[in-house]
């Protein structure tokens, strides 16, 4: 039986589908490519990256038997040979449900301090084990081999060895995944929300933000909520360099937050709509000279004049990281910059801002 004719479960990532589709059935990536609407070099690196992950003891299992899966699944467990180890065996393919449920208990104890999933290839189950303050591991979770195998085909652990006993963590997407199931069961119990809800969660990290407004002439500081992995700079503020200092300290962070609010407030973004303003202005023409003006003017002079004291290269890599929040790897790719550049343009920038705004940064060394 081919495997085209048994598509794999849902869960299972496309990058994998079309690993097993092209070592499986022998579908070539041409093929896989008109299909799929890429080029074939991109079916070829999806391949081989697939290919690569084989070391893994976990994922390697995880393929061999979705592949025998997908090609036996006619055919009756008990015509296994008695020497097929078990991790070799077949068992039924888990369902959404049953993946979910039990993601939701061990991906929050992966996320605890020196927790780690291990497992043996002659064993059925693994545990989750966690370093306690005296160095002995102690068991706070056990888990099929099974919903492991799924685990590791969709990215939620990784590996850290190949011997006899394998060792895995808990990834970004493991993170994001468990985001994603905590806000369904909020929104579950809420009984609300829609289905887009627990997607975006699991890309937020919630968050306050002290902003000083003016209001009837006085100065008046407010707390808002807000998204922190919204601005590139709140992820390079929680990374720390060889040394184990921030990448950036609390006065460049807000000293870029002062110019993205300045330059929204100014309202100095591209205009993604009809310019209505010609419409709704006596004696408008809608021309560039003519358009009338919005936005706050105190908030666009500081905006320029922060543009003016930065000077080309500097303004420009905060204009992209502060304003258009985009990460320093596009923003090397637009500007043609080497790799790893923008960061230490970036921090010598903000310097310049943070004095701009009133900021003590103090002496720092740029990593």
């Amino acid at each position: 039986m081919e495997l085209a004719t048994r598509m794999p479960p849902d869960w299972v990532p496309d990058a994998t589908r079309i690993y097993l589709e092209h070592t499986g059935s022998g579908v070539s990536y041409r093929a896989i490519a008109r299909r799929e609407g890429c080029h074939p070099s991109t079916i070829l690196r999806r391949v081989r990256r697939i290919e690569e992950r084989r070391d893994d003891p976990l994922f390697d299992d995880a393929l061999t038997w979705l592949h025998g899966r997908l090609l036996r699944d006619g055919r009756d467990q008990s015509e296994d040979p008695p020497s097929m180890t078990v991790s070799r065996r077949l068992p039924e393919t888990p369902s959404d449900a049953a993946i979910n449920r039990e993601a939701r208990r061990i991906l929050r104890r992966l996320c605890e301090s020196g927790a780690e999933l291990v497992i043996a290839r002659d064993l059925a189950r693994a545990a989750v084990l966690k370093v306690t303050d005296g160095g002995a591991p102690v068991r706070i979770g056990t888990l099929d081999r099974d919903i492991a195998m799924s685990f590791a085909l969709r990215d939620w652990i990784e590996g850290s060895g190949t011997g006899r006993v394998a060792r895995y963590r808990i990834t970004p997407a493991g993170r994001a995944a468990l985001k994603r199931l905590i806000e369904e069961d909020r929104a579950a119990r809420k009984g609300a929300g829609t289905a887009a809800d627990p997607f975006r969660a699991q890309h937020r990290i919630a968050g306050t933000r002290t902003v000083a407004e003016n209001e009837g002439g006085r100065p008046v500081t407010r707390t808002l909520d807000c998204n922190l992995a919204e601005s590139p700079l709140a992820g390079l503020g929680r990374k720390r360099d060889r040394n184990g200092n921030p990448y950036l300290s609390a006065e460049q962070i807000e000293a870029g937050e002062r110019l993205r609010d300045d330059f929204e407030r100014a309202h100095m973004g591209p205009r993604m709509g009809q310019n209505w303003d010609r419409f709704l202005v006596a004696g408008a023409t809608g021309g560039p000279s003519e358009r009338a003006e919005t936005g706050s003017q105190s908030a666009r002079d500081r905006f320029t004049q922060a543009m003016v004291l930065l000077g080309p290269g500097l303004s420009d890599v905060v204009l992209r990281c502060c304003c258009y929040l985009e990460g320093l790897e596009v923003t090397e790719k637009r500007l043609g910059w080497s790799a790893r550049s923008a960061k230490v343009v970036l921090c010598i920038a903000l310097d310049r801002l943070a004095g701009f705004y009133g900021l003590d940064t103090g002496s720092r060394k740029i990593a």
